[in-house]
């Protein structure tokens, strides 16, 4: 028995080699290294499992440059978010479909982000336990049609962009007492303060959000979000740690106003996959709710990213007074910071990766 596994990846991967793709621009990617990387723990641990990874910058201003660099790899991991100062992956994913049907393996794929990494994943899941009062808006005028009195009727709403990140286009939306068509909205961008309009201007500005995302998720609002968020960290179908965060997202700010101090997010707090307080969770995944999305969204588990994470927020507490948990985004495009024992496990998930393909060659 070959108790070297580690010996034995190298001797039979001498030239593998992966690149590790983030946004930047023409002098970051002339000055980019593994050390000066921020992802330097995942080029550790990937260099302790005898694999090469090489950092590789990308901008449509290179992007010709960026895909010839991408040939030459076994396999491509992105870390880019759906939107970035104003930029978006419009071009950066046909690029990515490109050199995956070229032969690098290219994680996460962008039809894999399509399925999971998008608030249509709220939708498309919302039968499984995770899953909450949640609607789907699929045009403009059904938008128009539906929304208005499933507010009216149903307390307070959040509407989710079908892409973004940071809290763009994610809204909570509720009537105002004693109004027939005025509502109050709160961005859940950092910085933004409550406003009263009428409903029919603020629904004509989310109306944008058709054109990049092609949808508007409806989700009724959770209570207990002061409580916080839990991020569950994964790897491939395994769990690799949580972070808990107070999150201050769809919370009014505080009277000294939206930049205090006291209207910050406290900081996220990572615990490792053992965490005792994180295993009921950890359970419903593992077990139930990660083999239940990829059935329903026609994903295997070679295809899921090596890092992904699904953000929960505290649902109500079940009969016997334990917690529940809704399930209110799923992050693939670009899972970071992460705990420290994850880039271990993406280690782990990429060797295994690399020794399917190299089966699948023979």
């Amino acid at each position: 028995m070959d108790t070297q596994p580690h010996t034995r990846l190298r001797s039979e991967n001498r030239r593998c080699k992966i690149a590790i793709l983030s946004r930047g621009d023409a002098a970051s990617r002339r000055e980019a290294t593994p050390q000066n990387s921020r992802f330097v723990r995942v080029f550790e641990a990937l260099a302790a499992s005898g694999i090469a990874a090489v950092p590789v910058v990308y901008d449509e201003t290179f992007a010709d440059a960026v895909r010839d660099q991408l040939l030459t790899m076994d396999g491509v991991l992105v870390w880019v978010d759906p939107i970035h100062q104003g930029k978006t992956r419009a071009a950066l994913d046909p690029l990515l479909r490109e050199v995956a049907a070229k032969g690098p393996w290219v994680s996460a794929h962008p039809d894999v982000i399509l399925k999971m990494g998008v608030k249509d994943v709220l939708y498309r899941t919302r039968h499984l336990g995770w899953g909450a009062d949640t609607h789907r808006y699929a045009t403009v005028d059904a938008f128009r049609a539906e929304f208005p009195s499933r507010l009216r009727a149903g307390g307070p709403r959040v509407l989710k962009q079908n892409r973004g990140n940071g809290g763009q286009g994610v809204w909570k939306v509720e009537t105002v007492p004693k109004t027939d068509a005025t509502i109050r909205v709160l961005h859940a961008l950092r910085g933004s303060q409550p406003e009263e309009m009428p409903l029919a201007d603020f629904m004509a500005r989310c109306e944008q959000y058709f054109g990049w995302g092609g949808c508007i998720i409806d989700q009724a609002f959770q209570p207990r979000l002061p409580e916080g968020m839990i991020r569950c960290y994964v790897s491939a179908a395994k769990v690799a740690g949580f972070g808990h965060q107070l999150i201050k997202a769809l919370i009014p700010p505080p009277p000294q106003g939206p930049d205090s101090p006291e209207a910050q997010p406290g900081p996220r707090i990572m615990h490792g996959p053992d965490a005792p307080q994180f295993q009921a969770l950890r359970r419903l995944m593992e077990d139930e709710w990660i083999p239940q999305m990829m059935a329903a969204l026609t994903i295997d588990e070679t295809s899921l990213p090596v890092i992904w994470d699904a953000d929960f927020l505290y649902g109500p507490r079940d009969a016997d007074g334990a917690d529940t948990y809704v399930l209110c985004e799923i992050n693939a495009s670009s899972c970071f910071a992460i705990p420290d024992e994850a880039p271990a496990a993406i280690a782990q998930t990429v060797r295994d990766r690399i020794g399917r393909n190299m089966a699948s060659v023979r």
